[in-house]
């Protein structure tokens, strides 16, 4: 009876003792696992980079043609036809619209006539002048005898070979004879008048058809410039006068004009540099602008200094400046925005870190420098420009020392991370 009793008793016995030492593992198995030390925070990291830095600045600009024509109309009419495609590259002197000629070439066809008949008036008063000559030769021809008569007489009648009256009628004759010589001088005077005022009348006539061949070619509304002609804003059959509007608008795009607005301060900024103005002048000779297009993407070729306007504006305290850029292309028109940037200065020496290790909180900028322990020390700085996507810092960093520059967030003072080098993105563009 003891023995069969005791088997089942030491079995029950042996199946609780495994069963508390399986738990026993199993609990130090936790407390092994919790005692384990955490894994280290891995953050990308940067070095304080020391370098002599372009510093650059950039504006919003608009473009204008480097020459902008309005094509109006200089005489009234309906337009007839149009003559170029909207949009396209016209030349110098290429018809655009054609206004109806026919009125204006009927006034030249009056002018041409009066002025023929101008010119037979000159013609017929230079024959009467001609005329007048031949009669002041007979005149004074005739008042030569006379004269030689009187001065026969005179001695006969002092003998008294002749009558008084003989020599009294010899003198009559010659005063009538001298009177007729300055009636006929008097009408070459006045044929001399009369081709004055018929030569003027040919001048009037010349001016008329002069004024009605000009009115005439005012029909033909033609380009001035080479240039990129725009949107036609009449339309065929439109009647069109000196008060209408532009009918369209050539400009000049290569090179292309870029208007951009300079604050006060950075023109006085850059000013101040140079203590003549031939020193100023060979340094904006020297500007290389950049233009960014809508797009995001860099126009390949670099602009030039054109000019920068007369006076700074009362309303938003800055200055109107132009740049030049080539346009061979005729990629760029007027009316497009764009950013323009340039180099106005160079910093040297400048401490960079990545933009993206600078946090701020309250006006108070911050990074997280890692020590040669791995350890987090947070630490406030004074940023200056920036540049592309680095931050030039002022103050509080020193070259060769490493910052956060991912995972900036996740840090706290005195924490102990495991650092890796920072690979910063590839910019699209020089900024």
């Amino acid at each position: 009876m003891n023995r069969k009793s005791t088997g089942p008793k030491w079995r029950r016995a042996v199946a609780a003792l495994a069963a508390t030492l399986s738990i026993l593992g199993v609990a130090c198995t936790k407390q092994t696992e919790a005692a384990k030390a955490p894994d280290q925070m891995v953050v990308d990291v940067a070095r304080v980079e020391q370098r002599d830095v372009p510093i650059y600045s950039e504006w919003i600009g608009t473009m204008e043609g480097y020459v902008n024509a309005d094509i109006k109309a200089q005489v009234a009419g309906y337009l007839q036809r149009q003559d170029y495609v909207e949009g396209s590259l016209v030349r110098q002197g290429q018809l655009l619209f054609q206004i109806d000629p026919r009125p204006f070439q009927a006034s030249v066809d009056q002018a041409q006539g009066q002025l023929a008949q101008a010119n037979g008036q000159v013609a017929q008063s230079k024959a009467q002048l001609v005329q007048a000559e031949a009669q002041v030769a007979v005149a004074e021809a005739n008042q030569g005898r006379t004269q030689l008569d009187e001065d026969r007489y005179v001695p006969l009648a002092q003998q008294q070979a002749i009558t008084q009256q003989d020599l009294d009628n010899a003198r009559q004759n010659n005063l009538a004879a001298r009177a007729q010589v300055q009636a006929a001088k008097a009408a070459v005077e006045t044929a001399r008048a009369q081709i004055q005022a018929a030569l003027a009348t040919v001048d009037a006539a010349k001016a008329a058809v002069a004024t009605a061949e000009l009115n005439l070619g005012f029909t033909r509304l033609t380009s001035p410039i080479d240039g990129i002609a725009g949107l036609a804003q009449q339309q065929v059959g439109a009647l069109v006068n000196q008060s209408s509007g532009p009918v369209t608008t050539v400009s000049t795009v290569d090179p292309i004009k870029v208007y951009f607005t300079v604050s006060e301060s950075e023109y006085l900024d850059f000013h101040r540099r140079y203590s003549t103005q031939a020193t100023l002048d060979a340094e904006r000779k020297q500007l290389k602008l950049e233009m960014i297009l809508a797009d995001g993407t860099v126009y390949p070729s670099p602009g030039t200094f054109f000019f920068a306007d007369r006076s700074v504006s009362q309303g938003t305290g800055a200055i109107r400046v132009a740049g030049l850029f080539p346009n061979t292309t005729n990629t760029l028109r007027p009316g497009q925005y764009a950013k323009i940037r340039t180099s106005t200065r160079t910093k040297p020496n400048a401490l960079l870190v990545p933009q993206r290790a600078v946090s701020e909180s309250q006006g108070l900028f911050q990074v997280a420098v890692v020590g040669s322990d791995n350890k987090i020390a947070i630490r406030k700085i004074t940023p200056g420009e920036r540049t592309g996507n680095q931050w030039i810092i002022d103050d509080g960093l020193k070259p060769g020392e490493q910052v956060v520059a991912e995972g900036v967030q996740k840090v706290r003072p005195g924490m102990t991370v495991s650092p890796k080098p920072y690979a910063a993105p590839v910019e699209t563009m020089q900024r």
